[in-house]
Order: C-alpha cells, then sequence, then structure tokens
C-alpha cells in the first residue's frame, strides 16, 4: 500500500537473490521487512549507505530466519487447479466443481465450473484451471473494483482522478499523489469488508501520503474494522499469493 516515496537502487544479485535494499526519503531510520513473496527488503534512509544497511541486515539475521520460517509455515495456494481443489473465493475457501457439460451433440452447452454460487467457462475439466479462472477472476475485478471505489470515494469526499486494476504482486493498492488508485485484482477473493479496508486505506492516502498518526485516524474515522482486515490479510495473504 502506499507510504514512503522510494527507489530501488539496487537488484537482486545471484549471491542474494532473497534481498533487495531500497532508499526512502521519509525513513529516518534502517528498517527490515520482509515481503509476501518471501523477499528481505533492507529500507536505507536518504543519509544511510548500502555498506550500513548490509550491516543492520546482518545484526538482524535472527529475526529475519524467525520471520521466514513463519512466512514458510503459513497456508498456500494450490499450484495447479482442477476439479475438487479448493481456492479463497469470496472470502471463503470454496472447492471448484463441475457445474455443467458439454453436449456431445455440439449443441452449444458449455463446459462450466462454479465456486459457490459463480460459473465459470472452462475449456475442458481437464489440465490445469487456474491460468482459466485467475483470467475470469482479474475480468470481474476490473468492473467491480472500481465502482466500489467511486462509490466510496463519493461517500468520503476522496479527491479521486482515476481507478485502475493491476496484476500487483506485492500490493493490495496503491496510489499517487495525482489522484490515481491501483488496486489489486485479488480483492475480488477476498471478503468484502477486507475489500473496503483496502480501498478506504487507498483514499485516505490521498489525503494523508504517508502512514503517520494522521493517516490511521483518518482510516479509523472510515473503516473501524482496520485492524481485523489487516489481521486477516496476515493471515490469509498466503492463499493469494502474496
Amino acid at each position: 500500500m502506499s507510504g514512503d516515496q522510494q527507489e530501488f537502487f539496487e537488484t537482486r544479485t545471484p549471491a542474494r537473490p532473497d534481498l533487495v535494499f531500497v532508499r526512502s526519503q521519509r525513513a529516518r531510520h534502517y528498517r527490515l521487512t520482509l515481503r509476501r513473496d518471501g523477499v528481505a527488503v533492507a529500507t536505507v534512509p536518504a543519509r544511510g549507505s548500502e555498506r550500513e544497511a548490509r550491516v543492520f541486515v546482518e545484526q538482524h539475521r535472527d529475526w529475519l530466519e524467525r520471520a521466514r520460517a513463519r512466512h514458510a509455515r503459513k497456508p498456500r495456494v494450490a499450484e495447479i487447479w482442477t476439479i475438487g481443489t479448493s481456492v479463497l473465493w469470496r472470502g471463503e475457501m470454496t472447492e471448484i466443481r463441475r457445474a455443467g457439460e458439454a453436449d456431445p451433440l455440439g449443441r452449444g452447452a458449455r463446459v462450466t465450473v462454479c465456486l459457490a454460487a459463480d460459473i465459470f467457462r472452462v475449456a475442458s475439466f481437464e489440465g490445469d484451471l487456474r491460468p482459466t479462472l485467475e483470467a475470469h477472476f482479474a475480468r470481474r475485478a476490473k468492473i467491480e473494483l472500481p465502482a466500489r471505489a467511486w462509490e466510496l470515494a463519493a461517500e468520503t469526499g476522496a479527491d479521486v482522478k482515476h481507478v485502475t486494476v493491476r496484476n500487483q504482486r506485492s500490493r493490495w493498492g496503491s496510489c499517487s499523489a495525482g489522484g490515481t488508485v491501483s488496486l489489486n485484482w485479488r480483492l475480488v477473493q477476498t471478503p468484502d469488508t477486507v475489500r473496503d479496508y483496502i480501498l478506504y486505506h487507498e483514499l485516505m492516502h490521498l489525503r494523508e501520503m504517508n502512514h503517520s498518526d494522521r493517516f490511521w485516524a483518518r482510516v479509523e474515522e472510515v473503516c473501524p474494522w482496520w485492524r481485523e482486515a489487516e489481521k486477516w490479510l496476515k493471515r490469509n495473504g498466503s492463499l493469494l499469493g502474496l
């Protein structure tokens, strides 16, 4: 989600593909975090150096190892989706089931699967259904998420100029000072309360482009359940590949 203005000054190297360094103009101290994809991010303050950042990472190696161990224990979504696979849909783990068979006489019946009450067309019941279903999810997200964002923008008086839906790999959402809100299509897989929290979060960034106490006070005003939503994301984000 939005916050510090950051600049990547080092890409991953073959020796340390699991560590990147980020320079933040707002950060006052060195900081080490673990992204949802398992990559460690060392944040370097504006006046800091890469050398000092590496020392900081080494000093916190024990913490990083514990964080990675917790990360490894988190539930993961199945790599290959077939009939019977359970995936996260609308906030619930839901089994992929057959919905409609192809007509052997070729009279136009569809090959479809269902997740709860939602039905999706697929090419066949064989093979990996994940690419097709995720494409369906993304298409729905491009309709549903902007509509909901505009609705909440009107409710809160947020000055939104544009809403986009993207395939973000490490963020649920982001926004720009110019009024563009970008949302992760995977939000359609979360509960409505969690989806709305992310939307409120980004809308409040249009008033406070930081994560200060004042920003969180604004979030609290419009979304008093934000702490529960954050807990849900931490528990279940790995089921969405984040």
